[in-house]
């Protein structure tokens, strides 16, 4: 490990938080809900105009739905596998609905100041600090990805982010920090499905024995689906949304249920989709006439915990402890990131890397400010162990 050269980013990092946080306030102040691509455009010219740095090159992928995705390089040693930093720079907030950057006392406050704009931000002025001293060329290949339709399941970028990603010796990610700097290693998977119930429309009255009820397909369907849930497995079915029918004396021809599925591992999401096609292939056999079709699948994969991301978090949490953070484990996680598509793809990853704060995805947003620079000193070390 290079102790010389860990020591110097820190030290070159310590008087750093001024600019660092006039660079937040920049990036928080300009909305970038997913959906905004001229927002999500202009926080990715403000961070590309940080890190046009000697030895860092930037590419710029056009987004086709979204906001343009951000790919900084750094040449590294030749022959070594990359080492991936993985952040979004999109948010949940449409203008108008929380805006503003706003000091309250050892917290800063405002939409993606936490996720994840800091987070951002931590892996820039680290990159700056390495530059400072010289030392890119030292390390493996860096590349950082910056996406920016995170939010809504990075339907547009997790190919490119697994293009990017694939061979890597390690992938780092800079989400909202946890209570006391728990370090990610679990996340759940996410999917997303619509079951839709076809029957046959008749009179309620007149007709009622011609008619075949969507509805009660759906209903049928919706209790067998509800029944896959396994808590002891961390496998959860949600039907959150229900619609069908037209009034009470028609037989509906169409009904709809839209579902939310989580579990903990790659096999789980298979046998829980299975599950989901078996009980939607049963329910022309339970109201005849009728039949369900389902749309969706697996939106994000889950991030599993292995041998490799937990050597991983013991080599990065003795950075982040030698910076005066906390460097344990984090609970299982409910909801997925960039993470879990590193991870699936069976490069080591850690996630929750940014600084620490609460109340991301609300308007109390906020992180605890003194948590920057050790948050940013932690990845400048950890990068800086891996000089030759």
């Amino acid at each position: 490990m290079r102790t010389d050269l860990a020591e110097a980013v820190s030290q070159w990092l310590s008087p750093r938080l001024p600019e660092f946080e006039a660079a937040l306030k920049e990036l928080v102040e300009v909305n970038s809900f997913t959906q905004n691509r001229e927002g999500c455009n202009r926080v990715g010219e403000l961070l590309a105009a940080h890190l046009a740095l000697p030895g860092i090159t930037h590419e710029v992928v056009k987004g086709e739905r979204f906001g343009d995705h951000h790919l900084f390089f750094t040449a590294g040693r030749e022959g070594e596998k990359p080492v991936v930093l993985v952040g979004h720079l999109d948010t949940v907030f449409p203008p108008g609905t929380f805006e503003g950057y706003r000091v309250d006392g050892e917290l800063r406050r405002g939409p993606g100041v936490l996720d994840m704009k800091s987070g951002l931000l931590v892996v820039t002025w680290a990159l700056k600090a390495l530059a400072a001293q010289d030392a890119l060329a030292s390390l493996p290949p860096l590349v950082f990805i910056v996406v920016s339709d995170e939010e809504v399941g990075s339907p547009e970028s997790q190919p490119l982010l697994r293009r990017v990603a694939q061979g890597a010796q390690a992938a780092l990610v800079f989400e909202s920090g946890r209570a006391k700097d728990a370090i990610i290693t679990r996340r759940k998977g996410v999917g997303a499905l619509v079951a839709r119930a076809h029957g046959v429309a008749a009179h309620a009255g007149n007709h009622h024995r011609e008619g075949k009820n969507a509805i009660w397909a759906i209903a049928r369907f919706i209790d067998g689906a509800q029944q896959l849930t396994d808590y002891d497995r961390g496998v959860t079915v949600n039907v959150g949304k229900v619609a069908g029918g037209q009034g009470k004396n028609t037989v509906p021809e169409d009904a709809e249920a839209h579902l939310d599925m989580r579990f903990c591992t790659a096999a789980d999401a298979d046998a829980l989709v299975d599950g989901l096609r078996q009980a939607a292939a049963s329910i022309a056999g339970q109201v005849p006439g009728t039949h369900v079709t389902l749309e969706g699948g697996v939106t994000r994969a889950p991030l599993e915990r292995t041998e490799a991301s937990a050597a991983l978090l013991e080599s990065y949490g003795r950075c982040a402890h030698a910076h005066g953070l906390g460097h344990g484990e984090a609970d299982l996680i409910g909801g997925g990131s960039d993470a879990s598509t590193t991870g699936s793809i069976g490069v080591p990853s850690i996630d929750g890397l940014g600084p620490r704060g609460s109340g991301f995805h609300t308007r109390e947003e906020c992180i605890e400010v003194q948590t920057v620079i050790p948050k940013t000193q932690a990845l400048a070390a950890w990068l800086a162990s891996l000089a030759a």
